[in-house]
């Protein structure tokens, strides 16, 4: 069954990994931790804008684009036409914890299959999103806070039908190299500082093609079998969380893919009747990278002190996370889209030097107490619940 962790377990499909909040939560720990009774791990959207990180034996292994619990060598990774791979990051990310991981003699991409209608993301698509920052920094003084790996213009490419996808690059490499032109001409004449070096990306793109075509393979017979055979589990990890959701999260300040439940179905070519359990992860308190409304945000003491016991810093890019109180708001929002069958609470010893935490329980909006996640966070006012015991005479085995 399917699990998603976001998170959801069966045992014929994936299971789900989806965290609520806009900000790492110790997925991929908990991805590492079910995919070790996982048969199948699976990736479905997103691209290399995610990061996840894996602790084995004192090593640190951080993934973007390869789903988390690659690291169990009993288990099948496979990475599905929902997500766009940006295919000189691939190789890098395989080479690098290839490197780390040679006490597991693991070779990643001996391990790894992938979908052959995924979406390429060029490097001028990274060159784009950095413009398009710019762009909206000029023009409205404020950006989205993008990780500027390209996953925005990658997707717009895909809804306007001018992308590339793998299969295009492993069958007629003439009629790719034509298209590549035209989608660079496309984009020079919307960006005219845009510098791309087209024929030294194809020469570099003809290589790639024949180092991964031993992986590709047709995702929606490869799921079907997955799932019409031999009984196997399957995890799916979702890669950004149902807050940065493009239809259902703090829109404009989210991600390009659909990071809640339904991208599993729509990111695999799979039926939703094969989805099992969804799992939820998420802190005893709320993080976010990058701009966006953020209720229960603490710019004081308190959020310094999450952010530097909690280490919160993006995988990814680097950025400091902004920190505040767990907002149960969004979690029961979460919940709505997602179904959570069970939740991962991580992260609660970080409360523990603390006498009272606060809990955010309700939103306020014109005067009124709402019972919604309203679609602007416009006038917002929050009510809290108090805990005041002493974390550490509450949790056994804390001191």
């Amino acid at each position: 069954s399917i699990s998603q962790a976001c998170l959801p377990q069966t045992p014929c499909l994936p299971e789900g990994d989806m965290g609520p909040e806009p900000g790492g939560n110790k997925q991929g720990q908990v991805v590492d931790l079910l995919a070790t009774e996982s048969d199948i791990v699976c990736r479905c959207q997103g691209g290399n804008n995610a990061g996840h990180t894996v602790v084995v034996d004192g090593k640190e292994y951080d993934f973007h684009l390869f789903p988390s619990g690659i690291i169990n060598p009993k288990a099948i990774s496979f990475i599905g036409n929902g997500v766009v791979i940006h295919l000189p990051g691939l190789f890098e990310e395989a080479e690098k914890n290839e490197k780390k991981a040679k006490a597991l003699c693991l070779e990643i991409m001996d391990v790894c299959d992938l979908n052959n209608i995924f979406l390429l993301l060029f490097d001028f698509h990274q060159a784009v999103d950095g413009l398009q920052e710019v762009q909206r920094q000029a023009q409205e003084g404020k950006n989205i806070g993008t990780t500027k790996k390209g996953i925005g213009p990658t997707y717009s490419s895909k809804a306007a039908r001018t992308g590339l996808r793998i299969c295009d690059l492993l069958s007629d490499f003439d009629e790719f190299s034509s298209r590549f032109k035209n989608l660079a001409q496309q984009y020079k004449s919307m960006f005219p500082t845009l510098e791309i070096d087209i024929e030294g990306q194809l020469k570099k793109l003809k290589g790639y093609a024949e180092k991964i075509r031993p992986m590709v393979r047709d995702g929606v017979y490869f799921m079907y079998e997955a799932l019409h055979g031999s009984p196997k589990k399957i995890l799916v990890e979702g890669a950004n969380a149902a807050l940065l959701d493009i239809d259902f999260g703090t829109y404009p300040f989210v991600t390009s893919s659909n990071c809640t439940v339904g991208g599993v179905c729509t990111g695999l070519g799979v039926p939703p009747q094969h989805v099992g359990d969804v799992y939820g992860v998420v802190k005893a308190y709320t993080t976010r990278v990058g701009i966006g409304a953020f209720p229960t945000e603490q710019i004081n003491e308190i959020g310094d002190l999450l952010q530097s016991r909690g280490h919160e810093w993006g995988v990814t890019t680097g950025r400091k996370r902004r920190c505040g109180w767990l907002d149960l708001v969004i979690l029961k929002y979460a919940h709505m889209i997602n179904g959570f069958t069970a939740l991962a609470l991580t992260k609660l010893d970080i409360l523990d030097v603390l006498d009272e935490i606060k809990i955010g329980v309700a939103y306020k909006l014109g005067g009124k107490r709402i019972p919604y996640f309203p679609g602007k966070l416009l006038n917002l006012s929050l009510f809290f619940f108090y805990l005041s015991c002493l974390l550490r005479n509450c949790i056994p085995g804390s001191s």
